[in-house]
């Protein structure tokens, strides 16, 4: 089976647009379509929200990725905590069924027939939602309330179901709850916790569900996961998580993995270059070579076999200098992978 090319999510901002102009658009487009509004009808939001999100989706798709993650360009926490600030003032931590909502991806669903005709293929969309325990650190801390953690999980599993489309011309294929402080700075809670919290945010169906870390240091508290299908970690900037994975472990655990093989950390990416005296590298420069990101690809692959279904860049790239530089690392990924004996 071959393997998928997808991304995490985040992309960097169009430099000639308003970004607080954004951030107040964001907002007035996650009201409008609760109210049944229809958002393409307001000049506001087409200027500052929809032209910029769909321009930004369409630069990810000419890059050949198999499956599209959402152009995340509003905050990852914002973008669910307003939401639960909201149901707070009802005095619970449940976001409202019908107000969990991404924009992004009603918006995206609007415009996938568009799309179908533009790239002559059904677009395979990945849908990243801010997992319960990194909302949880965010909002309350580390000290671990189980109830109100089970009622963040609840939460994020009514943003994935409302983000799970199917038709003609789109289809949901992967769901990832993105826990990206897991193993670094945890909510102080135990494996069997961690288990239910996790298994409560991906109860829904129809669409592959990943976990995405940044460390596989407590790996072993999310195998069992019943609702896990697969894990997805770092590896080009973290070589280390791939030592810790084996496949013998993923076949106990009948668990698949996506791994990150092109770097996306670009501070370190450009303090490097600085080192070597390039104050301004280009963005042919700042992205690895195509050999290097199919050598990581093919070493992967190598150790874990089947198991290893989805892959593409370490984390997202919202951070980059520019959008063509972004699109230059997703296309470099792609190329390396379907360029290789191994894909």
């Amino acid at each position: 089976m071959d393997v998928l090319v997808d991304d995490v999510g985040s992309f960097p901002f169009p430099i000639h647009a308003n970004k607080q102009a954004f951030d107040d658009a964001y907002v007035l487009a996650r009201k409008a379509i609760f109210d049944g509004k229809e958002i393409a009808k307001d000049e506001f939001l087409v200027k500052n929200f929809c032209q910029i999100v769909i321009d930004s989706f369409r630069k990810k798709c000419r890059t050949g990725l198999d499956v599209v993650n959402y152009p995340q360009h509003y905050d990852m926490h914002k973008q669910f905590i307003e939401s639960i600030h909201k149901a707070m003032d009802n005095g619970t931590y449940v976001a409202n069924e019908k107000e969990a909502i991404i924009p992004e991806v009603y918006l995206i669903n609007q415009e996938a027939k568009n799309f179908y005709e533009e790239f002559g293929r059904r677009i395979a969309l990945r849908v990243c939602v801010t997992g319960p325990m990194e909302l949880y650190l965010k909002e309350i801390g580390t000290t671990p309330y189980k109830d109100v953690l089970l009622m963040f999980a609840e939460t994020v599993r009514r943003f994935a179901n409302n983000a799970v489309l199917n038709s003609k011309w789109i289809k949901t294929e992967v769901v990832s709850v993105d826990e990206p402080s897991f193993g670094f700075q945890d909510v102080s809670i135990d494996r069997d916790t961690v288990l239910d919290v996790l298994d409560k945010a991906l109860d829904f169906h129809c669409a592959t569900r990943q976990i995405h870390l940044h460390s596989v240091s407590r790996i072993a508290d999310v195998l069992d996961a019943e609702n896990i299908d697969v894990i997805s970690f770092e590896y080009a900037s973290s070589p280390k998580n791939l030592e810790r994975i084996s496949k013998e472990m993923l076949d106990k655990a009948d668990k698949q993995v996506r791994i990150g093989i092109s770097r996306t950390d670009i501070d370190s990416i450009l303090a490097e270059h600085h080192d070597r005296g390039v104050a301004r590298p280009a963005a042919e420069d700042i992205v690895e070579s195509e050999t290097t990101i199919r050598r990581r690809f093919e070493v992967a692959k190598e150790r874990l076999g089947d198991r290893m279904a989805y892959t593409g860049p370490d984390c997202g790239l919202g951070s980059w200098p520019t959008p063509e530089a972004a699109q230059t690392l997703l296309k470099r990924t792609v190329d390396a992978v379907k360029g290789s004996t191994r894909y």
